[in-house]
């Protein structure tokens, strides 16, 4: 697999997402050798010429106006997020030098915000989807939701986050579209490198959805888990952009009132209340009271 930082984005963008449309919607129905459309498919559906689809898709014209990329953004059936994401990808850039990355750091107030949240599991993740902040409901739920974890790295490569998630197949399916929509463009960003990377060589799951090129920013949802402590949850959970901090994503979780996902919730936070000591150390975001993982870098 091609590493994240591509000078032909473009290109491999068009080719993914071509080879997942359904030949049915092409003219031409007949035996193929290839998956989806063929290139010159893609062209006639776009009223493009066969000779320019292939140039673009090949990296060797790399300014196609908005009408034409529109214009194949409709032959390969994309929705609003992909056609977005296309003309992002596709948008000269001027040669900058990149800055050395900042830490990421969240604000005090939103920190207290969460802490405040007894029966609401709550944490923050950067762009890069590694965890800033957690309150200690969030921790008790999953030790990988505590800060110095990296959600997507944790997502598929502990075993413990498939024994926790019921839903590990879908829920893998949504984070990978959701981590290339919060990133957009900045394919070759050193920390979206990385993680790519480690995961492109230990996960063949994430390669096969990577290559996918799928983007969607699902922000709520609901999530099956099979808790060690308290067993089955049903929880919905919320997405929340924080304005003013680069790409910063609050996320809570919560269970239907009266539900039996609720009693369970709440019996995890009595369990893990300030009060009940491991060893005479509260149990906190720092010093969760699971058992102990690896924290995932």
């Amino acid at each position: 697999m091609a590493a994240a930082g591509d000078a032909n984005a473009l290109g491999r963008y068009l080719r993914a997402r071509r080879e997942l449309v359904r030949p049915e919607d092409a003219r031409d129905t007949g035996h193929r050798r290839v998956p989806g459309l063929r290139r010159e498919e893609v062209a006639f559906l776009a009223g493009i010429s066969s000779d320019y689809y292939n140039r673009l898709e090949q990296g060797r014209d790399r300014n196609p106006s908005e009408q034409v990329l529109r214009s194949i953004a409709r032959a390969l059936r994309l929705d609003e997020e992909a056609t977005a994401y296309l003309l992002e990808i596709a948008a000269p850039r001027s040669p900058r030098r990149r800055r050395p990355r900042k830490p990421e750091k969240v604000g005090e107030g939103i920190r207290t915000l969460i802490d405040s949240w007894p029966l609401t599991p709550a944490y923050v993740h950067g762009t890069y989807l590694d965890v800033l902040a957690a309150n200690r409901l969030a921790v008790a739920l999953s030790p990988f939701n505590a800060p110095g974890n990296n959600g997507i790295l944790a997502a598929f490569l502990e075993p413990e986050m498939r024994e926790l998630h019921q839903d590990w197949e879908d829920m893998t399916a949504r984070l990978v579209p959701y981590l290339r929509s919060v990133v957009g463009a900045d394919i070759e960003d050193p920390r979206l490198v990385e993680i790519v990377g480690e995961l492109s060589v230990r996960s063949e799951r994430f390669r096969t959805l990577w290559a996918r090129q799928d983007v969607k920013h699902k922000t709520t949802g609901i999530s099956l888990l099979r808790h060690p402590q308290v067993g089955p949850l049903e929880l919905h959970y919320e997405k929340l952009l924080l304005p003013g901090t680069g790409g910063q994503t609050l996320i809570t979780y919560h269970a239907q009132p009266g539900s039996t996902s609720e009693e369970r919730l709440r019996l995890l936070a009595s369990m893990n209340a300030p009060d009940q000591q491991v060893g005479g150390t509260p149990a906190t975001a720092d010093h969760p009271r699971a058992p102990g993982h690896p924290t995932t870098r």
